[in-house]
């Protein structure tokens, strides 16, 4: 994937004023398979047929077959994030702070391939060497072209020579 940049400016923390309300990026297509439903369920104890009986889902579903579970779309963030390059330069990792709002808009059935989109909607700095970033993003699926899931996601980027030890809730008065 090729580094975003917005007019000339580079994907890099020291910019990232120019990039709110702007996209950050999309990942490549991930394949949604029964077994890594299965996993999921089987890690989670949620072994609802809906998901993990293929015969059972497409004799019982209203989706005409298995779907994944809303959760795992949500789990995925973190690899989808990795793949769309979300990470800008000049920092040396996130923290996930959470979520201000999650939706499940459509389901993923089993088969399809999911993808994640995402938009900076504010980055603020939070003391040396920490950035906050506040993000739209959405999982779309290739098949129906929905979009299955939508959140604002909260991250904290930080750049170790600058930080320092971290003190505190780390996502304590982002607001």
């Amino acid at each position: 994937m090729v580094r975003n940049s917005i007019e000339g400016v580079p994907y890099h923390i020291d910019n990232f004023q120019a990039y709110i309300g702007h996209s950050l990026g999309t990942s490549d297509w991930l394949p949604i398979e029964q077994g890594r439903v299965d996993s999921f369920g089987e890690a989670t104890n949620d072994l609802n047929p809906l998901h993990v009986d293929p015969e059972w889902a497409k004799a019982n579903s209203p989706f005409g077959g298995p779907i994944a579970h809303g959760f795992l779309t949500l789990s995925m963030l973190s690899h989808l994030s990795w793949m769309a390059d979300l990470q800008p330069d000049g920092v040396d990792y996130g923290i996930n702070l959470g979520f201000e709002r999650v939706r499940f808009l459509a389901p993923v059935m089993v088969g399809d391939r999911i993808r994640l989109r995402t938009y900076l909607l504010d980055v603020k700095p939070r003391d040396a060497g920490r950035w906050w970033f506040k993000c739209r993003v959405t999982v779309d699926t290739e098949k129906t072209a929905k979009a299955a899931l939508s959140a604002i996601w909260l991250i904290l980027f930080v750049r170790e020579a600058d930080a320092g030890p971290m003190m505190g809730d780390p996502g304590e008065s982002i607001e």
